[in-house]
């Protein structure tokens, strides 16, 4: 059978790119909702849960480049003919039909690989593609709107592929007509009378997104507030008043790196910067559990079976500071989750007149806060969670 198409039927590349993207629809769509609804409770459900999204997402990549192939390939080959072009609104139809289906077969991928690159952490994409995309910030609000995108655009892909089918059946089963035989695999030719092609069509189908869109923009999906955050923490009178910083972790989730930081803490700090050796002051350092962000798993991390942000809203980190002959090091105490442990968070710091900066990073064992305890694999969860700390604080006056 050739490879190309002709005016009265569809050539072998053409009819393996169609049935290749329907068997990849027909796991793709109910392996999301799969994924999407299976729990996590558990280390081996969150395990199951991340290989399934792991399969939808490296699947859906896949399907975006043969849709693309597909697309290519038909831009520079003729369609076969309508069967029956004095049909005006069923011909119309199936053309918008195929419109939609052109562009969800690129869009619907597309937004969840967005959304995949805009986030940290959770079921990576295998194969050779890096987990990133060009000009996608880590950004757990475009996150959010991406897969606000790729929820609405997968139901127009589904409404349309059920139109698709249903057309065939019809044509198939009641006009009796060559229209899906001419689609399957062998030598069936039909149509004689080209039917004119219109813009309507493709204007109607991106009518049809504006419309998912604007209605989905309208009841509110695009706005993605934030998850309520406990009282913010009371600002401490202290001898160095922190001016900026950062309060950053990172820890290891499938063999990938998972960043997150707190954005509401407080430092009160007594420091002697005079010289010499020995103890030169203390620090106590509030943090409001509830302010962390965490990539994907920011809502998981905050659970109880992780900081458990509800029962345990703070934490605090006290410890004497010490100047030694290789730098500075606060040696202290850590309460998070009930639990205390001692810290050892070694630091550089430079002092300019009244201006100091602080640059430093330690490394704890989550297991010995009780945090994510059914999570023993450190290949599902790494056991150590790197802390770093910058900030740049100003003499009291």
């Amino acid at each position: 059978m050739p490879l190309t198409n002709t005016a009265r039927r569809y050539g072998t590349v053409s009819k393996t790119f169609h049935w290749l993207i329907a068997l990849g629809i027909l796991v793709m769509i109910p392996l999301g909702l799969i994924a999407s609804d299976a729990p996590y409770a558990t280390a081996e459900d969150l395990a199951y849960k991340a290989t399934l999204f792991s399969i939808h997402k490296t699947l859906g990549v896949a399907i975006f480049f043969v849709a693309l192939a597909r697309i290519a390939w038909a831009i520079f080959q003729p369609k076969p003919v309508a069967l029956h072009p004095d049909r005006k609104a069923e011909t119309f139809a199936a053309e918008l039909v195929h419109w939609l289906l052109y562009g969800s077969l690129v869009l619907v991928p597309l937004s969840g690989w967005i959304e995949h690159a805009a986030t940290d952490g959770f079921a990576p994409i295998w194969g050779p593609l890096g987990q990133n995309l060009p000009l996608v910030p880590k950004s757990p609000a475009l996150a959010e709107t991406f897969a606000t995108a790729h929820w609405l655009l997968q139901w127009v892909l589904t409404g349309t592929i059920a139109l698709h089918i249903a057309g065939a059946l019809k044509h198939h089963v009641i006009d009796r007509d060559a229209t899906l035989r001419r689609m399957w695999f062998g030598a069936t030719e039909a149509g004689n009378r080209p039917a004119p092609h219109h813009a309507a069509a493709p204007l109607a189908a991106l009518a049809i997104w504006l419309a998912a869109f604007g209605t989905a923009y309208a009841g509110g999906l695009f706005s993605h507030d934030e998850a309520p955050q406990a009282a913010a923490l009371e600002q401490v009178e202290s001898d160095w008043q922190v001016t900026e910083g950062t309060l950053a972790l990172s820890v290891q989730q499938f063999g990938k790196t998972v960043e997150g930081s707190f954005a509401d803490w407080t430092a009160d700090i007594t420091f002697d910067d005079s010289e010499g050796l020995g103890e030169k002051g203390n620090v106590t350092v509030q943090i409001a559990i509830p302010s962390l962000t965490l990539g994907s798993v920011t809502k998981q991390a905050l659970g109880a079976d992780f900081f458990d942000a509800e029962t345990h809203p703070t934490a605090t980190f006290t410890a004497p500071i010490t100047r030694t002959e290789t730098g500075y090091t606060a040696d202290g105490t850590l309460t998070l989750k009930g639990t205390e442990a001692a810290v050892t968070l070694p630091f550089t710091l430079d002092v300019a007149g009244d201006t100091a900066t602080m640059t430093g990073q330690a490394t704890l064992d989550r297991r010995a806060y009780g945090i994510g305890d059914s999570m023993s694999d450190p290949a599902q969860l790494g056991f150590d969670v790197t802390v770093d700390v910058t900030l740049t604080a100003q003499r009291a006056n």
